[in-house]
């Protein structure tokens, strides 16, 4: 009788630690750069399945030199873009980085990027939780570049 409590005990510890990955990365892509452009930015959505607020308080890409969280607000009549110390996600909630609002941006890209490419990131919340993905390179309407015809 004792061995089949001791072999539970260890099953719900093993159920608890693998609840860890509570935050969940969807449609995450990177915006393709024209060349000379050093900058860029990530989108994606954050999604909290846990009861706890979750903050996003840093990203990590080795494709830049600087990867800073961003927030898109509105200043003395014009859209500004801000740094920001963190991203809440509530409990059982998405949260969108998408174009004008929240967003990863990418500083002196190593590297031009383009469509077909991956990014890797590391994403890392105020408690101490990391969550890796691969995000896609993609050209966005009207960042397509022009095409030269030589003559």
């Amino acid at each position: 009788m004792k061995k089949f409590f001791v072999l539970a005990g260890l099953g719900l510890a093993l159920l608890s630690g693998a609840s860890q990955a509570e935050i969940m990365v969807d449609g995450a892509y990177v915006r393709a750069t024209p060349p000379n452009v050093q900058n860029s930015a990530a989108f994606l959505q954050l999604m909290n399945h846990s009861n706890e607020l979750a903050t996003l308080v840093s990203a990590k890409s080795d494709i830049a030199e600087k990867v800073e969280l961003h927030n898109h607000i509105m200043a003395d009549g014009m859209m500004k873009m801000r740094q920001v110390d963190g991203i809440e996600i509530n409990a059982m909630e998405t949260v969108s980085l998408q174009p004008g609002g929240y967003h990863i941006m990418l500083m002196g890209l190593k590297q031009p990027l383009t469509e077909g490419q991956e990014v890797s990131f590391t994403l890392g919340f105020s408690s101490g939780e990391q969550v890796s993905f691969v995000a896609p390179v993609k050209s966005v309407k009207g960042d397509k570049p022009k095409m030269k015809h030589n003559h």
